[in-house]
Formats: structure tokens, sequence, C-alpha cells
């Protein structure tokens, strides 16, 4: 008699979201055909609108959709025989190249869940005797106020730090964030009101830590540095406002050196 038949594919393994890691890391250290665009495609229903916005504890399809989490044993292979493909469902296909303007936020597996190289800056920013710190402790590669035909604006209306993929950011200063989401060019971008009603601008952000509402302390971690939205490379955009808009710009080198942070 013929051998019992083995399934024609192994189920897709679930993985389990976890601190500082976002969806097109997961393609990539998986292989997973068709990038982080795949991923999320196959997992739209779990993670919602927002590619970005993805939190531990949530578990992801690698390889394909499937049922809404299921358990660890429900996604072991069959008492049968192993395959090969059971023993490494992620690696049939090499992985596309990852995108820098579509970084986002998600997960590594359990077993091997260290932390992104670039997690944090190698040194702390330091904080001022009134409270306020740079947002992260590279310094800049775009200073404000820079002529340029590439911004709207005419000129660059804020600056950008030197902050590699995955590099903690903090709220310079106490205050309420005001918003925490997509904004176009901007891409994750968080917006944050401080006491004397000037405002920080964070944009380009792999993830975002903070929800709309909340309140935060100076120094506080709010996201992580990305490259999404208009962007041509990991760093950190960062404007003072006078309002929340864009185009109310201040110069923010100016304001957090007289707030006291060290620049």
């Amino acid at each position: 008699p013929s051998a019992p038949a083995v399934a024609a594919h192994a189920a897709p393994s679930v993985y389990t979201v976890v601190p500082g890691d976002y969806l097109s890391k997961i393609a990539a250290e998986r292989h997973l055909a068709g990038g982080w665009e795949q991923l999320y495609a196959d997992n739209r229903e779990a993670v919602g609108g927002n590619p970005s916005l993805i939190h531990p504890g949530l578990k992801l399809h690698l390889g394909g959709p499937g049922e809404p989490a299921p358990s660890e044993a429900e996604a072991a292979p069959a008492p049968e025989a192993p395959s090969e493909a059971d023993a490494k469902p992620a690696a049939q296909a090499a992985p596309k190249p990852v995108r820098g303007h579509a970084e986002q936020a998600a997960p590594a597996r359990p077993d091997t869940a260290a932390e992104p190289e670039a997690q944090a800056p190698a040194a702390a920013a330091p904080q001022s005797a009134a409270g306020f710190v740079a947002p992260v402790g590279g310094g800049i590669s775009t200073q404000y106020k820079v002529a340029g035909a590439m911004w709207s604006s005419g000129y660059h209306t804020g600056v950008d730090f030197i902050a590699a993929m995955g590099t903690t950011v903090k709220a310079v200063g106490a205050g309420t964030v005001v918003s925490a989401g997509w904004s176009g060019s901007y891409g994750n971008e968080i917006v944050i009101r401080h006491a004397d009603g000037k405002y920080s601008q964070y944009a380009h952000l792999s993830q975002l830590s903070v929800s709309s509402g909340q309140s935060v302390t100076a120094g506080q971690t709010i996201g992580l540095s990305g490259s999404t939205g208009n962007s041509t490379g990991p760093h950190l955009h960062f404007e003072i406002r006078t309002t929340p808009s864009y185009g109310s710009d201040m110069d923010p080198i100016a304001y957090l050196r007289a707030k006291g942070a060290s620049l």
C-alpha cells in the first residue's frame, strides 16, 4: 500500500510581534517572497489600515494568509514525517529588495528576539536644566532654511538629524501629543504641543510609540527613526512650529538651545 499523502504545502508559520520590529525587517530576515508588501497583504485583517501601527503580541502569518491568531500548536506541522518545507516555512523564496521609504514597524521571532542593531543611539541626548533635550544623539545632515526646489516652500522647514533605521526618538520637552500617524510626504509623524504654545514635529518614523492626546515627558521615547514618506533614506526630520500645521516653522536649533538643550 502507498504511504499516506503529505499536504501539498506547509501551513504558514505564526510569528509574534516584539518591540523594535517592523514589517520590512521581518520580510528581509525571513526571506519572504513579495517583501513587506506581501506580508502586510497576508495580515491586513490583523494589522489594520496602517502597516506601521503593529504592536507587541500581535500574531502574523509568514508565508501566506491564515486564520486569525492561531496558537503555536495549531501552526505546527502535522505529526507525519516533517518535510524540509515544514522545518523552514519562510525560506522558499529570495527576498525582494527592501525599499528605504517603506520601512514599517513589525516583529522578530520570540526565539531570536534580539533588539535591532540601530534601535538606540550610541549616546543619550543630554537633558537641560529646563528639561529640554535633543530628539536624537546624532549630528545634523541638513540645516534649517537651506534653499531647494525639492521643498514645496522653497526651503527646508526643519533640520534633518543623522539617525540610523530604528534609532530611539525622544520628545524634546514635556507636552501633549496632538497627532500621531501617517502624514503624506512626512510619512509616520508625531506632533507635540509644549507648555509655551510651540509645537515639535518628528517625521519619517518607522514606528510610533505614542498616540494622540497622550501626555509625554522630556526625553520620553516616542518612536523609532525610519524612512517613511518622501525620504531618501533613514533620518529624523525635526521641526519647531508656532501652530501644529506645516508653514509655521521657526528655527528649531535656536529654540532648543534657548531652552538649554545641548546640541
